[in-house]
């Protein structure tokens, strides 16, 4: 059985809502954290998460 494990923020160390597995490939993907209001574009391969891109959400 795979085991999920939660996207952490790059800044606050906190979870996100995104879950994924080991083997779980994400390239280009727009990582949301509600609590830091911060959009990050990551790439995610095998649990290591490199950020591309930050930016400050306004609403």
């Amino acid at each position: 059985m795979l085991e999920k494990y939660w996207i952490k923020c790059p800044i606050c160390n906190g979870k996100t809502r995104v879950q994924v597995f080991y083997n779980t490939v994400l390239r280009n993907f727009p990582l949301f954290r509600p609590k830091c209001k911060l959009t990050h574009i990551v790439d995610v391969e095998k649990l290591e998460i490199i950020i591309k891109n930050s930016e400050k959400q306004t609403f």
